[in-house]
């Protein structure tokens, strides 16, 4: 899962306001320093125990890296239990995401060099790096091959057991032999678009244009299965859930589509968000979460299409858990969201927040400051 950094801001004062009007657990949680709240200075946390109490909120772990004068954390990702940071001078630490060991830090390329994406397959890490698509192992970070594939790419690739799927500026999806990366054969769009996105698994690789098709194609052969075609260019990644395709358009709309065994498509449902999009929903069991520029955030019941509520001030998800959605804001604030009422329970100040990870998979949210400390949080009910 990817994250939104943000510019410097002036420190926002004060807490924004507890609604409920409940009382509030008390603040526990022991950081990876060994350092106990009651024991820490309030400068030595990202953010103040107690302030996080009014959001019911806690601190499972703090970890701090040794970010130099100047750098800043480029990009976050959470990966199958593993968080995954690296500063804008491409240097790259992996974490225990449940406890924030350090499980190893490496660099990536020298600064300056373009890191076009990180993902892995198994217990290996891909990323494609200065266009050169390099795989590493996810425990030590230590290389397993790094190649020059004689084109020039344009998107993040994808991988299955057979195949790497590797879009280019020629408009062209190339399949390469996994085991040797030798070019096996070449996929176009029906309209020769350029290829944004593309998922794979062993049954089906599926990719997304500019134009707004969305394709299938068989596994192992440049053979269409099926076919959609939005108003306008895919933007970022398509969400596959089954046979069920959610995906973010530039006409507007997030869309759900839907494909029957007989790879007949279904539009589920189109959502308007009255923007033109520029980045993927965030999708989790009942909810897909859109950001629109002068929008906001809008929640998306999954099912019917229909929005639960709307947070103009809302950037992004940082995780969902029992029934509430929590979001970080323009403003840096931390707003508590119910996705049964759409009514907005409780903010709280993360003025020294400059990163985050967007997490679908638990209920852990994860921020970041320019210092270098990272913090995991989890809610106390």
């Amino acid at each position: 899962m990817r994250m939104m950094l943000w510019p410097r801001v002036l420190a926002f004062l004060g807490v924004c306001l507890l609604s409920s009007g409940l009382p509030a657990e008390g603040a526990s949680a022991a950081a990876t320093s060994g350092v106990a709240p009651a024991a820490a200075n309030v400068s030595d946390w990202l953010l103040d125990p107690e302030l996080l109490d009014c959001a019911r909120l806690r601190i499972v772990w703090q970890q701090a890296l040794p970010l130099r004068a100047g750098e800043r954390f480029a990009e976050i990702t959470l990966l199958n239990g593993r968080l995954y940071l690296r500063s804008d001078r491409n240097y790259l630490w992996s974490l225990d995401a449940a406890k924030g060991n350090i499980v190893f830090s490496r660099s990536l390329a020298a600064p300056g060099i373009p890191v076009l994406c990180l993902d892995n397959y198994e217990n290996t890490l891909i990323s494609v790096v200065g266009n050169q698509l390099t795989e590493f192992r996810d425990d030590l970070g230590t290389d397993v091959r790094v190649s020059s594939l004689g084109m020039s790419i344009v998107a993040p690739p994808a991988r299955n057991s057979q195949f790497f799927y590797v879009p280019g500026t020629d408009r062209r999806l190339h399949a390469f032999r996994a085991d040797d990366l030798v070019r096996m054969f070449k996929a176009t769009p029906d309209d020769d678009s350029l290829i944004t996105t593309v998922g794979a698994d062993d049954s089906e690789v599926v990719f997304g244009t500019a134009t707004g098709y969305v394709i299938a194609m068989a596994a192992d052969a440049p053979k269409k299965l099926w076919s959609f075609k939005a108003a306008g260019g895919i933007a970022g990644s398509i969400i596959r859930e089954g046979d069920s395709f959610i995906l973010a358009s530039k006409d507007t709309h997030v869309y759900r589509i839907d494909v029957t065994e007989t790879s007949t498509v279904q539009l589920t449902w189109r959502f308007q968000t009255e923007s033109v999009l520029d980045r993927a929903p965030r999708v989790t069991e009942g909810f897909v979460y859109q950001y629109a520029v002068g929008r906001g955030l809008t929640a998306i019941d999954k099912q019917t299409g229909r929005a639960a509520w709307a947070l103009p001030e809302g950037l992004d998800l940082l995780a969902e858990a029992g029934g509430k959605a929590y979001v970080i804001t323009r403003l840096r604030t931390l707003t508590v969201m119910d996705n049964a009422s759409g009514k907005r329970l409780y903010s709280v100040n993360c003025a020294p927040v400059t990163g985050h990870a967007a997490n679908t998979e638990n209920a852990q949210i994860y921020v970041a400051d320019e210092l270098g400390r990272v913090v995991c949080l989890e809610s106390t009910r």
